[in-house]
C-alpha cells in the first residue's frame, strides 16, 4: 500500500461528499423559489445518509462485487462489506486499502440520484421521493456502475471508458431526470408565470463548491497521486473554466448581457463534460470539449425545452445529460494513449473502433435508465402517488413536506 495515495483517495472522497451537500444542496436550493429551499436542502441530506447505507448494506456488492455471469450485475458476497477491508483489492486499486476505494465509491453512488431532484424540484412527495431513490439506486445505479467499472462488467470488457462517472453518473441521472419531468409533468403555473431563481448568491456558491468539489470527483479517480491524477487535474479545471466563459459569451451574443447563473451554469457543464474524458485527453483538447459543451447545453435548455414544453425544473437534463453525452462521445474523439496507457486512441488519433463503442454507450445506457425510471415510476406511483396536491404545491413543499420554513419574519 501507498500512504500518499491512500490519503488522497480519502481526500478525494471528502470532496465529493462535499459536491452534494453543501454544493449541489445550495446550487439548486437558490434556483428553486423561496418556498421549496427547504425541501431541495432535505433530499440531498436525506440521500446523503440513505444511499450511505444502501451502499454499505449491498449496493457495493452489486456494483462492484464478483461478477453473477455475463456482465450484468455483481454478487452479494461482499454485502455488509464482506470481504471489505484493509488490504488492497488489486482488481480496483493495489495501493489502497478496499475499504478507501468503497468508501471512494460511495460518494459517486450519493450524488447521482441526487442529481435528478433538478427535475422534480417543487413537486414531489417526500415519501414517494424516498422510496424512488433507493430503487433507483438499486435498479438503475448500482447495474450501470458494474457493467461500466466493475470487474467482468460487459461494457469494461468491451473497452468503454469513463474515468469519472460521464455515462454511469451523469447520463443516467440526466436521462432519468428528463423521465421523470415528464411523467410527473409541469409545474402549477408553469409558462403562465415566472419562476425566478429566490438567492442566485446560493447558486453561484453552489456551483463553487461543485468546482472545488469535482477535483476530487475526477482526479480522485485516479486512484493515486500520481500523474495521471494530475492530468485529470489540469483538464477538468480547464474545460470548466473555458465552458464557463463561452457561456457567458453566448449570452452576451444572444440576450445583449452576460450572467452569473449562465457562468455558473456553463461551469458546471463544462464539469460534466470532462468528466468521462479527463483521464484520456490532454489539456488542449479539454479546452475544446469545454467550448462545444456550452454551445450544447445552451441549445438543449434555451431552445429544445422550450420547444418541446417539458418541465425540467432546474435542468438536470439540459446540463447533465446533454453534458454527459458530448462528453462521452468526447472521449471516444480525442482519447489518446499518450495520456493514459490503460486507455485507448480515440477517432482523432486513427482509431475509430473506441468512437464506435462509446456511441453504443450513449445509446444503450439511456435507453436502460429511461426504461427502469418508467417502471420505478409507475410502481412508487402506485404505492403512494409521485406529486403532491396541488395546493400542497401551490402552498410550497417546505412547509407542507417538512413543516418548516427557510425564512421566518419576526415581527
Amino acid at each position: 500500500m501507498n500512504t500518499g495515495d491512500t490519503a488522497w483517495v480519502l481526500m478525494s472522497s471528502v470532496l465529493v461528499l462535499g459536491m452534494t451537500i453543501p454544493g449541489l444542496a445550495f446550487f439548486y436550493g437558490g434556483l428553486v423559489r423561496r418556498k421549496n429551499v427547504l425541501s431541495i436542502l432535505m433530499q440531498c441530506f436525506t440521500i446523503a445518509c440513505v444511499i450511505s447505507l444502501q451502499w454499505v448494506l449491498f449496493g457495493y456488492s452489486l456494483a462492484f462485487g464478483p461478477d453473477t455471469g455475463l456482465g450484468i450485475i455483481g454478487s452479494l458476497k461482499w454485502a455488509g462489506l464482506n470481504f471489505v477491508g484493509g488490504q488492497p483489492n488489486t482488481d480496483y486499486a493495489a495501493t489502497i486499502p478496499h475499504q478507501v476505494f468503497m468508501i471512494f465509491q460511495a460518494m459517486f453512488a450519493i450524488i447521482t440520484p441526487a442529481l435528478i431532484i433538478g427535475a422534480f424540484a417543487e413537486r414531489m412527495k417526500f415519501s414517494a421521493f424516498l422510496i424512488f431513490t433507493v430503487l433507483w439506486a438499486t435498479l438503475v445505479y448500482d447495474p450501470l456502475a458494474h457493467w461500466v467499472w466493475g470487474t467482468g462488467g460487459w461494457l469494461r470488457d468491451l473497452g468503454a471508458l469513463d474515468f469519472a462517472g460521464g455515462i454511469v453518473v451523469h447520463v443516467s441521472s440526466g436521462v432519468s431526470a428528463l423521465t421523470l419531468a415528464i411523467l410527473l409533468g409541469r409545474r402549477c403555473g408553469y409558462e403562465q408565470q415566472p419562476f425566478r431563481p429566490h438567492n442566485l448568491p446560493f447558486t453561484v456558491l453552489g456551483a463553487a463548491l461543485l468546482w472545488f468539489g469535482w477535483f476530487g470527483f475526477n482526479a480522485g479517480s485516479a486512484l493515486g497521486a500520481n500523474e495521471l491524477a494530475a492530468n485529470a487535474f489540469v483538464t477538468t479545471h480547464i474545460a470548466a473554466a473555458a465552458a464557463g466563459f463561452t457561456w457567458a459569451l453566448i449570452e452576451w451574443q444572444h440576450h445583449g448581457a452576460p450572467t452569473i447563473l449562465g457562468a455558473a451554469t456553463g461551469a458546471v457543464a463544462g464539469l460534466v463534460a470532462i468528466t468521462p474524458a479527463c483521464g484520456f485527453v490532454n489539456p488542449m483538447n479539454a479546452i475544446f470539449i469545454g467550448i462545444l459543451v456550452s454551445l450544447f447545453c445552451y441549445i438543449a435548455i434555451v431552445v429544445i425545452k422550450s420547444r418541446f414544453g417539458y418541465d425540467d425544473s432546474l435542468d438536470a437534463f439540459g446540463v447533465h445529460g446533454v453534458g454527459g453525452i458530448w462528453g462521452t462521445l468526447a472521449t471516444g474523439l480525442f482519447a489518446e494513449k499518450a495520456m493514459n496507457a490503460a486507455g485507448a486512441d480515440g477517432l482523432f488519433f486513427g482509431n475509430s473502433k473506441l468512437f464506435l463503442i462509446q456511441l453504443l454507450l450513449v445509446v444503450i445506457v439511456p435507453l436502460f435508465a429511461a426504461a427502469m425510471t418508467w417502471i420505478i415510476f409507475k410502481a412508487v406511483d402506485a404505492l403512494v402517488g409521485m406529486r403532491v396536491e396541488k395546493r400542497d404545491e401551490i402552498v410550497g413543499l417546505d412547509l407542507t413536506q417538512q413543516s418548516e420554513s427557510a425564512y421566518t419574519v419576526i415581527e
